[in-house]
């Protein structure tokens, strides 16, 4: 009866979910049509049991709109011939440790973007990571997708929580990289992660791992897709990662093979 009350009333639900992708996810709406892509595959919206739920809204003022397309100042490729290999949302108990067993079986290296909030909870996977040789980069306290959109007070707060979280499990590494959930990016975020010693790390190739894919289609999706000086957009948190980390072996050889995997820096 409720429902039908609704209906006769004319009002209307809207259910949008987004994947750590390009942040399609956007009501449009609201805010102008989406970004330009970051690669040559459109992104898909992911199972919202995946994610992490955002914090609640600040309410000392509205949210800035999205801009229409990607800010300026976005590092988008590896500036050489190798790819790189990113991974996102960790570290996981589960997942972490299993990619880096195969990032060391394979002989490459990557950037793992962590959450502060899982950083505060595995300090001793962020110790692994840095320990095998892998770089670290800042992906928010606690995945918010908005926080670009957020007044440049919380943006900061928000970078620099953690980064502490980062610093108390391995004093003195750095963390040369911020990436922003969701790819929102505004020019605010980019702003404040270039005043804080980050440059704002954006892809070129998203295989949308996050939507669980098989992984055929995974490699596939990076095989196609790739270039020289791709970086690519992988997942070691945020849900189940058995067909990313089934994925890596082939995936890695043929990247290897083609371009070479590099370490961003």
């Amino acid at each position: 009866m409720r429902l039908r009350a609704l209906l006769a009333s004319g009002l209307a639900l809207v259910v949008l979910t987004g994947g750590c992708g390009d942040g399609t996810g956007r009501l449009r709406a609201a805010t102008g049509p989406s970004p330009v892509a970051s690669g040559t595959l459109p992104a898909e919206p992911a199972p919202t049991a995946t994610r992490r739920p955002n914090p609640k809204p600040s309410t000392a003022r509205p949210l800035r709109p999205l801009p229409d397309a990607l800010p300026a100042g976005l590092q988008r490729t590896t500036g050489e011939r190798g790819v790189a290999l990113t991974f996102d949302d960790g570290p996981d108990p589960v997942w972490t440790p299993k990619v880096l067993d195969r990032l060391r079986a394979a002989r490459v290296t990557a950037t793992f973007c962590v959450v502060g909030t899982q950083v505060r909870r595995h300090p001793d996977l962020v110790r692994r990571i840095v320990r095998e040789g892998h770089q670290l980069c800042n992906h928010s306290w606690n995945h918010d997708v908005d926080l670009g959109r957020r007044p440049v007070a919380e943006i900061r707060a928000d970078l620099q929580r953690t980064h502490r979280a980062i610093r108390t499990a391995t004093p003195g590494a750095r963390v040369p990289f911020y990436r922003q959930p969701g790819g929102r990016w505004t020019p605010e975020v980019v702003k404040v992660a270039k005043q804080l010693g980050m440059r704002s790390l954006h892809w070129t190739v998203d295989p949308r791992d996050w939507g669980k894919p098989p992984a055929e289609t995974i490699s596939e999706r990076v095989h196609t897709a790739a270039r020289p000086g791709a970086v690519i957009l992988l997942h070691d948190g945020g849900g189940d990662r058995a067909a990313t980390l089934a994925a890596c072996p082939q995936m890695i050889t043929d990247l290897k093979n083609r371009y070479g995997v590099v370490r961003l820096r």
